[in-house]
């Protein structure tokens, strides 16, 4: 292929990351470099790229990558460990941003970069599917953190509390996962607005309907998110017909006055086979 559909960046400092590149191994090379690391074939829809920065950190990853993979488009994709205060187990996907004045985890103040909606979609349906073998939940997530980016962006992440490392069902779960992400043109995008961290309503409606879902703003996230961000939210969910609320009073908030038609939950078809879902409510990163 001429460019790949996806980027998955893999970093060496990462727990996860470092779980998912050891089963895929090394994988043959395009002949194309990033600051000298070799881009790799991962998949007929895929490549990959190792990287020795965190994540969060490896800010504008974008304006380093060949030209060709800037000018498609190119979705980055983060294998990531997940962290939460109470140590939750669980695997989530989430887009990539800061809503509020401050950035403690990468990225600028304010700033989001674009979602993937139907991919990032897809990759929550392929964890669900899997989340009995790997014993622990599949979730959105809000979001929340950096690294600051051009291109479409999301993290897929393992939470394995107090463990010494990422739980082997759940590596074996993202690495058949990651390389055959296929999104459902199907699906009807949307903004999501409020609801807990963990986003339960979105999760489960994403899994229960023909939702695909790109930036998700939390109720907390709501607090302090003035309207130039909403904006910005609205402009980075690319091909969003909508906003689906999780409840009526998080669509009184005055900054979507302006923004995006109102959906119903209803206004998308069920699946033809919906998996179970599980869905949380606490706060991570």
């Amino acid at each position: 292929m001429s460019v790949p559909e996806y980027l998955v960046v893999l970093s060496d400092v990462d727990p996860v990351a470092r779980a998912v590149a050891a089963r895929w191994g090394v994988r043959e090379s395009t002949g194309r470099t990033v600051d000298g690391a070799p881009l790799r074939e991962l998949s007929a829809r895929a490549w990959s790229l190792r990287r020795d920065v965190p994540h969060i950190r490896d800010e504008h990853l974008d304006r380093r990558l060949p030209p060709e993979l800037v000018a498609a488009g190119t979705t980055l994709v983060f294998p990531s460990i997940h962290r939460s205060a109470e140590n939750i187990r669980c695997l989530t996907v989430h887009p990539l941003g800061n809503l509020g004045a401050t950035a403690e985890v990468g990225g600028r103040p304010r700033t989001v970069t674009p979602s993937d909606p139907r991919r990032m979609t897809a990759a929550l349906r392929r964890l669900a599917e899997g989340q009995a073998t790997a014993e622990m939940p599949a979730n959105f997530e809000a979001t929340h953190h950096g690294p600051e980016l051009a291109l479409p962006a999301f993290f897929i992440e393992i939470g394995f509390g107090a463990a010494d490392g990422p739980p082997p069902g759940a590596v074996r779960l993202l690495a058949d996962a990651i390389p055959e992400l296929d999104p459902d043109p199907r699906d009807r995008v949307a903004l999501a607005v409020g609801g807990g961290h963990y986003a339960p309503h979105f999760t489960g409606l994403a899994l229960k309907r023909r939702w695909a879902f790109g930036h998700i703003v939390s109720r907390h996230g709501l607090e302090g998110l003035d309207a130039a961000t909403a904006r910005a939210v609205w402009n980075a969910t690319p091909a969003a017909e909508g906003i689906v609320f999780a409840r009526a009073e998080d669509a009184r908030h005055p900054v979507w006055d302006a923004t995006g038609a109102r959906l119903r939950e209803q206004d998308a078809p069920l699946r033809e086979a919906p998996p179970t879902s599980v869905g949380r409510s606490a706060s991570g990163t």
